[in-house]
């Protein structure tokens, strides 16, 4: 990992920007308490062994909140603090959202250990439960999604370690008959003026009689001594050796297993069933008509162990109505899709065409992007005990807030007789944010159907691979077909550009300011920016019977592909290198852009170097989530097929706290998108039946597939800005770009297909 520090004045002078919903979160103590364990504190609420906690309140703060014009909560002083010292001296930093591999539970403790003036050496974080003090302050509910984790929380987290610190100051003073101003903490332990030292620990107890700051100043960028270092995952040991419990993992005592078999087409029901092999399987306990997600019907089978379940689920015969919905075809679907395309949609952005019928020179473009299952390592499962007045939860969640509600309302139970946990994930993608809370409502089906048939106890609801990929919630398929006129040196005159899909924010909380004049902002961001163009831009929003959702970058995953290609191929009809046209193209306010493509550029000696014959360039850079990242390639074609040989990454998302986890998600975000580029990377359906069903028909990159990828950071001392997903939509443009290079074929479509360009 190498940071380029191309701006050293930037980093030095450059202030931190504030966020107006960060800045106004009130803030409140929590008492402590004694004679628990440390995982009873995790649990309930509760400090081990006293110490000092910190935690916060947002009362209806996010835009959710304000979009459905809520009345702001009273602060509610809850005993679920984002900090405990413990009198041993290590700090415990609560972290509000999932960890699935993105490494919040190493970055977010960064921030607050950075104001606290910590050791980091004895900081640990521990995943948060479900609470109304855990919501994220942009959208009012605690989630993890967006790329916010760190951009939402970055001032939230430092002013809990600044008042903790300013607290321990203040019980030191007390204690040692000194001013403030004469204590000086460093590294977990304060010092006074007359050579008194205590460490944390042992005034966490007094710090906790402090008053609570009205306010601190936090550390200017240039004193940052974690803020910005590469820091090793805290959890990396545990992965490394095995040693970490992630949700598939965990079992509590006595719990039972269950498999769901679900409806071949969604939302189809049940028509009968026999369940006399399932039965005479050992291990099998029970087989269960339940509900399940969009209205239908399965069954579920309760064994001792994974394998009788599904060995009971794959013996049951099942006879399905699905008469009462649609049957999707792939083919059908987009020949319909491509049909809409030529007609007037919703207009999202509107100009003056007119120039395209005496444009001297046109490009006409339609592009095809198939249904993409999520297809994390780790398949979906919780763990569900349901009681006659209370729910317990342990689930990798991406929406708490959304999935407690969900179980509260499923269940009968009022939101505060559920207690979730959040259990470390192995993957996501976006398909543990489910608005419908789909698999955790299912397990509370399950669940309380076991009741109903006399058994109580826990229950471990698990999916196998083909149940996550045949599972639904893909990302939407879509098509976009462009005119494009330029004159005679190759500059754009007019551009029309329309796209077909299905929208992804209908019908969730997000809809009220996502959905603006019948438009998803998510399908259409990216579509022109950073560059002047002469665009009218229209919709159409499909309706269809397959679950759709966001997948990592979300609308960015389509529009930068064709954006991208698009850009390129204009520049090949100007006869000019595609940099220097993007670069004539970029509007003057988007200095990050440039700064992302020229430190890539730089990097890859792109233009100055000489490559292997055989070999050629290719260049994409997209904005996504407030962060720019731009790649240059080299790529191949070996015998027939498309090789990508080494990227180079230039990105701009200010302030890096952690440059390692930038380095990791910029990698991780480039290998999922060469997955989208691999022959067989498409969900397709035949009478509504999804017909992939694991890694051997719906194949994801391989070890072989890996390119070498350097990333470069631009220097910011700006706040950050998000980076879970940006690194994604860049890639696939980019390689296509450096194949028209090689071979003189425009690509269209994803999967990437050669032989049919």
């Amino acid at each position: 990992m190498r940071i380029e520090w191309l701006n050293q004045e930037a980093l030095q002078h450059g202030g931190v920007t504030l966020g107006a919903a960060l800045a106004a979160a009130p803030v409140a103590v929590v008492g402590a308490a004694d004679g628990v364990s440390r995982r009873g504190f995790m649990q309930a609420g509760a400090v081990a062994g006293g110490g000092l906690m910190l935690g916060f309140f947002l009362p209806g703060a996010g835009k959710l909140a304000q979009a459905a014009d809520a009345t702001p909560a009273k602060p509610v002083y809850a005993p679920n603090a984002f900090l405990h010292i413990a009198p041993d001296n290590t700090v415990t930093v609560q972290v509000n959202r999932l960890e699935f591999g993105q490494g919040v539970q190493t970055s977010l403790p960064m921030l607050i250990a950075e104001e606290l003036d910590a050791d980091w050496s004895t900081v640990t974080g521990a995943l948060a439960p479900a609470g109304e003090q855990y919501k994220d302050a942009a959208y009012g509910m605690q989630m993890t999604g967006g790329s916010g984790s760190i951009a939402h929380s970055f001032t939230q987290y430092r002013e809990i370690g600044a008042k903790a610190r300013a607290m321990l100051v203040g019980a030191a003073a007390a204690q040692w008959k000194v001013s403030p101003d004469q204590v000086r903490a460093a590294k977990g332990v304060l010092y006074g003026p007359g050579g008194q030292k205590a460490t944390y620990g042992e005034l966490a107890d007094a710090a906790m009689r402090q008053p609570v700051p009205a306010s601190v100043k936090l550390k200017d960028p240039r004193d940052f001594a974690i803020i910005g270092k590469p820091v090793k995952r805290l959890d990396a040991a545990a992965k490394s050796t095995g040693k970490q419990q992630f949700g598939i993992d965990f079992k509590p005592p006595g719990a039972k297993v269950a498999m769901v078999a679900r409806p071949p087409v969604f939302g189809a029901k049940v028509a009968k069933f026999d369940a006399s092999k399932a039965k005479a399987i050992k291990g099998v306990l029970e087989v269960l008509e339940v509900k399940t997600d969009r209205g239908g019907s399965g069954v579920a089978v309760i064994a001792d162990g994974y394998w009788p379940a599904k060995q009971g689920r794959d013996a049951l015969l099942i006879e399905w109505d699905s008469s009462a919905v649609e049957k999707v075809s792939s083919d059908q679907q987009l020949a319909a899709f491509k049909a809409l395309a030529k007609t007037p949609g919703t207009v999202a952005r509107a100009f003056d065409v007119a120039a395209l019928s005496k444009a001297p020179k046109k490009i006409e473009a339609v592009y095809e992007f198939p249904y993409l299952a999520h297809a994390p390592m780790e398949p979906l499962n919780c763990v569900v005990d349901l009681q006659a007045d209370k729910c317990t939860m342990w689930v990798g969640s991406q929406f708490q807030t959304g999935d407690q509600a969900a179980i509260a309302a499923t269940s009968g139970l009022k939101p505060e007789q559920v207690t979730l946990h959040t259990m470390m994930a192995g993957g996501g993608f976006g398909r543990r944010a489910v608005p419908s809370s789909d698999y955790v409502v299912e397990a509370v089906n399950v669940a309380k159907a076991y009741r109903a048939a006399g058994k109580s106890g826990p229950l471990k609801l698990m999916w196998s691979r083909e149940d996550d990929i045949k599972g639904g919630y893909y990302r939407p398929s879509h098509v976009h077909r462009a005119q494009i006129g330029l004159d005679a040196k190759g500059k754009i005159l007019a551009w029309d550009h329309t796209i077909v899909g299905q929208s992804i924010m209908a019908g969730t909380p997000f809809e009220a300011f996502m959905v603006k004049n019948g438009v998803d902002g998510t399908m259409v961001e990216g579509m022109g920016e950073p560059y002047t163009l002469p665009m009218k831009l229209s919709v159409h929003t499909a309706k269809a019977n397959v679950p759709v959702l966001w997948w990592r970058s979300v609308g960015s995953t389509h529009t930068a592909f064709v954006m991208e290609t698009l850009i390129d191929e204009a520049a090949h009809v100007a006869k000019m290198d595609p940099v220097a046209y993007r670069k004539q193209l970029i509007d003057a306010k988007h200095t990050r852009h440039i700064a992302a493509l020229d430190l890539a550029v730089a990097k890859s000696g792109y233009g100055r170097k000489k490559l292997p014959k055989g070999q050629a360039w290719g260049v994409a850079m997209h904005e996504s989530f407030n962060s720019v990242v731009a790649y240059v390639v080299t790529a191949s074609v070996v015998e027939g097929a498309p090789r990508l040989h080494q990227v180079w990454a230039g990105v701009h998302c200010n302030l890096a706290v952690n440059p390692l986890t930038i380095e990791a998600q910029v990698q991780g975000a480039a290998l999922m998108a060469l997955g989208m580029t691999i022959p067989g990377a498409a969900i397709t359906l035949k009478d509504g039946v999804v017909q992939q069903q694991n890694f051997g028909d719906y194949p994801v990159p391989r070890m072989p597939d890996m390119p070498v990828i350097e990333v470069h950071l631009v220097p910011s001392g700006d706040a950050p800005t998000g980076m879970g997903e940006p690194g994604v939509p860049p890639l696939a443009p980019a390689f296509a770009n450096a194949l028209f290079a090689l071979t003189g074929k425009r690509l269209r479509k994803l999967p990437f297909d050669l032989a049919a360009a």
